[in-house]
């Protein structure tokens, strides 16, 4: 079928995209798109169309391995925990109600992170997630994207080349004692995670009652305490307050004990993926440089006896 026989308008994109667009969108039957790019990065780009009076989000996968968001919103639609309304997929393309049009929700924004409704509200939902996630996983034993996968003693001479800390004595106790290291990260109890939390990843309802994350690639299984780490170093400290008193943190000190070591470590492994050292690492860094990393190893090496 030629585009101009089914409607199609004007696509403000090159003509090879254009093309892979309208396909995708002719597959969802999408009249008379006008189609703009937000954003485009390491293969999945983000559009805006508007067609027949809808505003609509397009979110399209170049890389095989990035498609398993689609597979995450059907799990999380499944489970019943909030998500944006998968409007419709393909294999390598979802569609989004555009929320900058809603007339309920907003999207987050910096301030959300000092504020104490939004963290009660965020709370809530990561309370759901780990809930069902735990239970999730209890029944099915579907391989899915885990951090701590990262931590191999392959990887970490990687990170050790990349970082130039060869001689880091936390390389060779990481070597010693990997067989150890790998059987207690493994009995870890696993959850559903996020794994992603900022605020640009965040939809807050108008009136406060809820919110809750979207964009989910990273989305995947791991310890609950991984979430509240990530989410809480974000927030102010009030705010951080609020949502580790509403998520209810106990009985997660087990699982701090083996973050404060597997964080780092996987968040270096995955800057050293990168030409050059982010920003977003440096605290890792800084952590592998002055012997905190090895120290939370040891600490955690011992709690378990």
């Amino acid at each position: 079928m030629n585009s101009k026989d089914y409607g199609y308008e004007r696509l403000l994109m090159s003509e090879d995209t254009s093309s892979i667009i309208l396909r995708t969108l002719s597959e969802m039957n999408i009249i008379k798109p006008i189609c703009s790019l937000i954003r485009s990065k390491a293969g999945i780009s983000v559009y805006r169309v508007e067609s027949e009076e809808r505003k609509l989000i397009l979110k399209t996968f170049d890389n095989k391995e990035d498609t398993r968001e689609i597979e995450n919103y059907l799990l999380l639609s499944k489970l019943g925990i909030p998500t944006l309304l998968l409007l419709d997929y393909t294999d390598d393309a979802i569609l989004l109600p555009d929320i900058e049009v809603s007339t309920e929700y907003r999207l987050g924004t910096k301030n959300d992170l000092n504020d104490t409704r939004v963290a009660c509200a965020i709370a809530k939902w990561y309370r759901k997630l780990h809930s069902e996630g735990t239970r999730y996983l209890t029944e099915n034993k579907t391989p899915m994207y885990d951090e701590s996968d990262a931590i191999t003693v392959s990887n970490m001479e990687f990170v050790a080349m990349k970082t130039a800390t060869k001689d880091n004595s936390l390389w060779k106790t990481v070597a010693d004692n990997y067989n150890v290291i790998r059987s207690l990260i493994d009995v870890l109890p696993r959850t559903l995670t996020y794994n992603d939390f900022y605020y640009t990843n965040l939809i807050v309802a108008k009136d406060y009652s809820s919110a809750f994350m979207f964009d989910y690639n990273m989305l995947g299984k791991g310890i609950a305490y991984g979430d509240v780490r990530n989410v809480t170093s974000s927030l102010s400290p009030e705010a951080a307050t609020v949502f580790k008193n509403e998520y209810n943190t106990e009985g997660l000190e087990a699982e701090a004990f083996a973050d404060a070591f597997i964080s780092p470590l996987v968040t270096l492994y995955h800057a050293c993926q990168l030409r050059e050292l982010p920003l977003w690492a440096k605290g890792a860094y800084d952590e592998l440089k002055n012997g905190d990393i090895e120290k939370y190893l040891h600490e955690w090496l011992n709690a378990e006896g």
